[in-house]
């Protein structure tokens, strides 16, 4: 079981989504598991803060280091464990990256929030810096979701047929189901004809042209 560590402020916002659908059946299938440690219960501040103002100025505040090693130390405990640290300049995320971690067991994700989080905890923990693309969210929680997610995938048992991952099949960009003529604002738009067949060898080829070539319109 590929076992999640999540240090985060606000579990709130991505636990439903953990929660839901296939991951959720992961979960009650013991396929993988996701742990959450909020930094606040382990802050030495009698008030319970865990931001404070960056030294050398600048705007917002910065998660303090104290108390995410603290919470990292209990997510971490004596086990072996990838650390993964958001952060602009970390190594961009992919999914050679996502197969290669759900080898892991356990695996911990570092969510800063605010204007982020004391870069000495990345040093300290070693942890990976990983990237989800090249802008800015308002903390790592979605990227952690994202990665667990992709992750997941991976995961024997996770996906209903193995199959269905997107490397291990012959797929295309464009995907229909009924009705064969979907009729809207006054335009039909159909079905591409090969696809109607029943000619496994020759949509296969039309799939395997439409995952190399450029995008095309529905109507092609």
């Amino acid at each position: 079981m590929l076992h999640f560590h999540i240090i985060s402020l606000f579990p709130e916002s991505i636990e439903p989504y953990l929660k839901a659908s296939i991951l959720g059946r992961a979960q009650a299938s013991k396929k993988i598991k996701v742990s959450f440690y909020d930094p606040k219960d382990f802050t030495r501040d009698r008030y319970g803060r865990v931001d404070r103002r960056p030294y050398g100025g600048g705007p917002g505040m910065v998660l303090e280091p104290d108390a995410i090693l603290r919470a990292a130390q209990k997510a971490i405990g004596k086990r072996k464990v990838e650390v993964i640290f958001f952060s602009t300049d970390g190594t961009q995320f992919d999914e050679p990256m996502a197969a290669k971690l759900s080898k892991k067991k356990d695996i911990v994700f570092i969510c800063g929030h605010y204007e982020g989080v004391d870069a000495r905890v990345q040093k300290i923990l070693k942890a990976k810096k990983i990237s989800v693309g090249p802008y800015v969210l308002t903390g790592g929680e979605l990227p952690a979701a994202s990665l667990i997610d992709a992750i997941s995938r991976f995961v024997p048992g996770v996906l209903g047929k193995a199959e269905s991952l997107e490397a291990s099949r012959v797929s295309s960009p464009d995907v229909y189901t009924r009705p064969e003529t979907l009729a809207w604002k006054g335009k039909k738009y159909k079905v591409p004809p090969i696809l109607l067949t029943g000619h496994h060898a020759k949509i296969e080829e039309w799939k395997r042209k439409r995952r190399r070539g450029p995008h095309k319109s529905p109507e092609a």
